[in-house]
């Protein structure tokens, strides 16, 4: 049986991760504005980005990170995007990523850990929804802003 393991994204892996496929309408909801405008001015410390690799093959990207300075709640530990390719979703690659989020955000003894999404029906509210995250708020946007607590 194979199994999932996560890596450091790196410049063997960028290209793989720039090729995950998607299913049809979830383009819409690759990434909020929100977090693509944050993602602009985040120090490279503060990131944490992993691939989702099966069989050696890339099969899933999680970036996220962790800023207990952010002036911005929602940004101090957060989920920034989470990809799976369009052949690996239902298989446990996203609930493998965000687990393994979850396991770093213990061990840096964070309490909450944050997302945002958008609402629609190809979106990726149902899934957040299943890992245990919760709306707490909505961003000036309109995107959900999701919390579980650690």
């Amino acid at each position: 049986m194979s199994e999932l393991r996560l890596e450091e994204l790196s410049a063997a892996t960028i290209v793989a991760v720039n090729s995950l496929g998607l299913k049809p309408g979830q383009e819409q909801f690759i990434t909020p504005v929100s977090y693509a405008a944050a993602a602009a001015v985040t120090p490279a410390h503060t990131a944490w980005q992993r691939v989702v690799l099966l069989d050696g093959r890339v099969v899933g990207f999680v970036h996220a990170n962790f800023d207990p300075e952010s002036t911005q709640e929602e940004f101090r530990a957060a989920l920034w995007r989470i990809n799976v390719d369009a052949e690996s979703q239902g298989t446990g690659v996203g609930r493998f990523a965000v687990e393994a989020l979850i396991e770093e955000a213990r061990n840096r003894d964070v309490e909450r850990l944050t997302v945002l999404w958008e609402r629609g029906e190809e979106g990726p509210e149902g899934f957040f929804l299943r890992l245990g995250f919760e709306p707490i708020g909505e961003t000036p946007y309109g995107e959900v802003i999701g919390a579980i607590a650690l």
